[in-house]
């Protein structure tokens, strides 16, 4: 009980449209998820893998949320809204992460064994994004939203773009980096497309000023 009462003080904590500890427990998707997950990973390590997956297969259907029965998750794991989240088999989540809709923590194909993403304590993954591969993302590390993560991301670092690129260090800018959050989110790519596209712009009123040769 002490595990269930940390778990729905976290969703306190995190969601401001939280009301009470019993409308989380009886409505919140997530804990129902993390709930169902307990029992399929428990049977997943003792062998019992069919009725691991019937049980994560009952929960996806009834909560919108897959957790593979090999993921290993851990404390006070809050997912918001959580419809879409898909946590593949070898994937491993520390203590006090907090997951948005729409995110996946997969594979590339690539991979044989470990396959998927590692996530350090105090991880925030925002809406959309997609870390893929067998790497670790550190401790307090931020992903903004739907970001694609293809490489590891150290201990406090914020995560932006496709393929996202390191912004932000134990709050320090990197780069072009700027102040960062999950709602406004500057991808890299599209900034190099805007800065060519003004480049372009003052090319052609450059030539436009130029004396005709006709």
């Amino acid at each position: 009980m002490s595990r269930l009462g940390e778990l729905l003080g976290a969703y306190q904590a995190r969601d401001p449209a939280a009301r009470s500890k019993l409308e989380i427990l009886l409505l919140y998707p997530g804990v129902h998820a993390v709930f169902y997950h307990r029992i399929a990973h428990f049977l997943f390590e003792h062998n019992l893998r069919f009725l691991a997956r019937c049980v994560s297969q009952w929960s996806r259907h009834w909560t919108g949320i897959e957790i593979h029965p090999g993921a290993k998750v851990g404390k006070r794991l809050v997912m918001d809204h959580g419809m879409g989240i898909v946590i593949g088999e070898t994937a491993e989540i520390g203590d006090d992460c907090l997951i948005y809709h729409g995110v996946t923590l997969g594979g590339t194909g690539k991979d044989h064994g470990k396959r998927h993403p590692t996530l350090g304590n105090n991880v925030m993954v925002s809406t959309g994004a997609k870390v893929l591969g067998p790497f670790r993302v550190g401790d307090g590390a931020r992903i903004a939203a739907n970001a694609v993560v293809l490489r590891e991301v150290p201990d406090y670092a914020t995560a932006v773009g496709i393929p996202a690129q390191i912004v932000r260090v134990r709050g320090q800018k990197v780069n072009y980096a700027s102040e960062v959050d999950q709602t406004s989110v500057q991808d890299p790519t599209q900034e190099k497309l805007e800065a060519l596209t003004k480049r372009v712009e003052q090319l052609e009123q450059i030539l436009a000023q130029q004396p005709s040769t006709t």
